[in-house]
């Protein structure tokens, strides 16, 4: 009897970066749960936190809905939600009154804080195992991986990630 091919290397490594994903994404959130924050609500502060940190430019609808890979109406869902909650507010673009743009409320910004806090705390619990220089490491693999995959295979609405800081093991935070 012929013996099973061996798995891959590269499916086992996807198999792992998959189950970490999960892992993080669902420790993360299940931590977040107490402040009534979904996945995509965190996940749509980020981007406009990210944008205020860069020059306070607030973005439109659309523009939230590309950052986030998801379909226009459901960006909608997910702000109107926010709104609701008092983290995000409306405004008339000064330049197209026909446009709303979308910044965050103060308490918008609290809630980024503890969200950052939450990851933080998650992401060393996650990769606490793992020195300082294998975690840098990783992300550098990870992300040469990732640019040359888009090269190859862009995708029409694609943002450029943020590089690895230079002579830092801890990162961002923002992983």
């Amino acid at each position: 009897m012929a013996a099973p091919n061996p798995v891959p290397v590269e499916v086992d490594l996807a198999d792992a970066v998959l189950r970490a994903a999960k892992r993080i994404r669902r420790g993360t959130f299940d931590r977040l749960s107490p402040f009534g924050i979904t996945p995509s609500q965190g996940r749509a502060l980020d981007v406009l936190a990210r944008g205020a940190h860069h020059g306070g430019q607030m973005i439109r609808l659309n523009q939230l809905a590309e950052r986030l890979h998801i379909a226009p109406r459901s960006v909608t869902t997910v702000v109107d939600a926010l709104e609701t909650a008092g983290l995000v507010g409306r405004v008339q673009d000064p330049d197209d009154r026909r446009a709303i743009l979308l910044r965050l409320t103060e308490e918008g910004e609290r809630m980024v804080a503890r969200i950052d806090g939450v990851r933080r705390e998650f992401a060393r619990e996650y990769f606490g195992a793992i020195s300082p220089d294998d975690r840098t490491g990783l992300l550098r693999l990870l992300q040469t991986a990732d640019g040359v995959y888009e090269q190859a295979h862009p995708h029409p609405h694609a943002h450029p990630q943020p590089q690895p800081p230079t002579g830092s093991a801890g990162g961002s935070g923002r992983e």
